[in-house]
């Protein structure tokens, strides 16, 4: 699991590839948790997932606790260009309502 990240005005952008299971969401959660405290105050965060392979129920665990993280901060959250797999599972769950998507 990768994770990469950049600033454009007042959003920030992660980008997540490889797989979000049990297996590496803790070190992803750290970093993820890391970087929103860092830059507290942007309008959004956009979890960009086109390079997200698999996600079980771990990575909508780990997509719920990053919005909560954020709200507590007055941030939005968006999901960018999830592959097909991911936007299935984002759709079943319902999650879009709470991180709406978006496309690049």
């Amino acid at each position: 699991m990768k994770m990469q990240w950049g600033r454009r005005g007042e959003n920030l952008y992660i980008y997540l590839s490889g797989e979000l299971d049990e297996h590496s969401v803790a070190e992803i959660r750290a970093r993820a948790d890391k970087l929103i405290d860092e830059n507290a105050g942007l309008s959004r965060a956009v979890f960009n997932l086109a390079g997200l392979r698999f996600m079980d129920s771990t990575g909508i665990g780990f997509l719920i606790g990053r919005y909560k993280r954020l709200k507590r901060y007055g941030m939005g959250m968006y999901l960018e260009s999830p592959e097909s797999g991911a936007d299935k599972i984002l759709s079943l769950s319902g999650l879009y309502s709470l991180m709406p998507k978006i496309q690049e």
